[in-house]
């Protein structure tokens, strides 16, 4: 026992054998964690229901970004029993998988969004946007009410959807080349939604900010909001993995 105490002592107080040794022990961690990678065909397993975002969605997604709402929200619920019972079922790394960048975020000044799809109406979203204190007294989140003056055309969200294909997401010819007349679709309820649901599935198609003379980035931006977490059936038992 005395020998082994003072070989370890003497490897701390070696800067040379300890650096040796340290890096010995990561190659070896390395090799364990990173070997198998080169074997398995994705890292990620697919889940019925994924898909990419549709340009309104994703218009309202770059709005999210660029408001830095990731900074105070999260959209990622991990596999606890508080998180689970507050937010819903646990993300799936598919639920990511198209998201460039990932809005997994880092902490929770506000609540977790990866489940908030379906359970506020449109209205109480924009409502909440214009003055968040009107429905949540205790919030202090900023007012974005200027977003629903703000419009949008959809012009070069057909470069958005190119881009992300080159990253690797699935968008077809069709989906590019139908990206602005699907923008439009998306909130007007009386244009014709076959194309859109046929390239994009069972997507919702409204007039979201409540003015349906213009779309603004208050549409997008609730659009996208509208979808999180609804995507995936998790009561199927297809869809549900077990956490890791």
């Amino acid at each position: 026992m005395a020998s082994r105490i003072f070989d370890h002592k003497k490897i701390e107080r070696n800067v040379t054998l300890l650096s040796v040794f340290s890096l010995i022990a990561v190659a070896i961690g390395g090799i364990v964690e990173i070997a198998p990678l080169f074997y398995i065909d994705s890292t990620v397993e697919e889940v019925e229901g994924v898909r990419p975002y549709t340009p309104l969605e994703l218009a309202g997604r770059n709005v999210y970004i660029r408001e830095g709402c990731y900074v105070c929200h999260s959209q990622m619920v991990r596999p606890f029993r508080d998180e689970v019972e507050r937010y819903g079922h646990y993300s799936l790394a598919a639920e990511s998988m198209y998201d460039h960048p990932f809005q997994w975020g880092s902490k929770r000044t506000g609540p977790d969004l990866a489940r908030v799809g379906g359970r506020y109406s449109d209205e109480w979203h924009v409502q909440h946007l214009i003055d968040p204190r009107s429905v949540v007294p205790e919030s202090i989140m900023p007012p974005y009410a200027f977003l629903a003056d703000r419009e949008l055309d959809g012009t070069n969200i057909g470069a958005d959807l190119r881009a992300l294909r080159a990253l690797g997401v699935p968008y077809d010819d069709a989906m590019i080349e139908n990206a602005e007349a699907d923008f439009a679709v998306q909130v007007d309820v009386f244009a014709d939604a076959s194309g859109i649901r046929e390239r994009y599935g069972d997507v919702q198609i409204r007039d979201f900010d409540g003015d349906p003379t213009r779309v603004t980035e208050m549409d997008a931006l609730v659009a996208y909001l509208q979808m999180l977490g609804t995507l995936v059936d998790f009561e199927s038992a297809e869809a549900l993995e077990e956490p890791r």
